[in-house]
């Protein structure tokens, strides 16, 4: 481009910082999703043309496939560098895959409800660590489109403007929080800028590691196919470099949500790993014709 940055405009870094997202378009082309999810329908155990076989709603799947984000998908790639400082803080390979989240028709029978406040299911992702303002496991979110997400139609919901109210809460609870211990309920009534995160086959949200979002309802029962791999990070993040210049996009919101130049963090508590309930969830979609090893789900 250029420019500052690898592939982002200066007007989708301020976006950035200010709303907490990006999107990047056309990624990989329809053919590279129709291969990437061929497996799929076979694995779950469902018949596509035949909606009274799924039975889950919602179904996490783990993952037997990967991508290496760098050639499978560039122009993601340069975005995510432009948004974490560039390529040397990344922790690499940074791997895409077939670790579907596949939404059949969540609430599909409730009357359509736009994401407000008040909508079920906010949460925080990260359930794989100990979360810490500065934490590197989760340097970035990404939502990779593996199908047309249309309006009612599954579409992640996001609250834009919750940077600030987690980066408060984490930032005064240095000792860490546990991936079920944020308290939502008292964050999310402090955001009132909601999206509906649509997009092609193909598109990537890239969103700042602490926007928390939820589930959108499926009213039109069709199959919605995401993942959402996060970005791991070389070193903690820093709130205190030297100039502001040398703080990254994601360390930069930070900042303007806290209303700070500098915030120099050091958590009170060590870093710790947790293993996550859904990996035995998964389990049963591990294979394909949804059988586990060793047997039937």
């Amino acid at each position: 481009m250029g420019g500052k940055y690898q592939l982002l405009t200066e007007e989708e870094a301020a976006q950035f910082v200010e709303r907490g997202f990006v999107r990047v378009e056309g990624c990989f082309g329809r053919d590279v999703a129709g291969w990437a999810t061929e497996e799929m329908w076979s694995r779950l155990g469902y018949d596509a043309d035949d909606p009274s076989t799924w039975v889950d709603k919602r179904i996490h799947m783990p993952t037997l496939k990967r991508f290496e984000v760098k050639s499978f998908a560039p122009e993601a790639w340069h975005a995510v560098c432009d948004l974490v400082g560039g390529e040397e803080r990344i922790r690499e390979p940074y791997m895409w895959g077939d670790g579907f989240i596949v939404n059949l028709g969540v609430r599909a029978d409730e009357p359509w409800a736009p994401p407000t406040a008040a909508s079920p299911g906010w949460h925080a992702d990260g359930d794989f660590f100990l979360h810490f303002l500065d934490s590197p496991e989760q340097g970035l979110l990404t939502l990779v489109l593996w199908t047309d997400v249309v309006h009612q139609g599954g579409a992640t919901f996001v609250a834009c403007d919750s940077v600030g109210p987690v980066a408060r809460y984490l930032a005064d609870h240095p000792e860490g929080v546990r991936p079920n211990g944020f308290d939502v309920p008292s964050l999310v009534p402090e955001c009132h800028d909601f999206i509906e995160a649509t997009g092609s086959a193909g598109d990537v949200f890239l969103l700042h590691p602490f926007v928390l979002h939820a589930t959108a309802q499926n009213t039109l029962r069709r199959p919605r196919v995401i993942t959402n791999p996060p970005v791991s990070l070389k070193e903690p993040m820093r709130f205190d470099r030297a100039e502001w210049e040398d703080h990254s996009l994601v360390e930069q919101a930070t900042l303007h949500h806290l209303g700070m130049e500098r915030c120099p963090f050091t958590p009170s508590a060590p870093r710790e790993r947790i293993v996550p309930e859904r990996l035995r969830r998964q389990a049963q979609y591990a294979t394909p014709s949804g059988m586990a090893p060793g047997g039937p789900a």
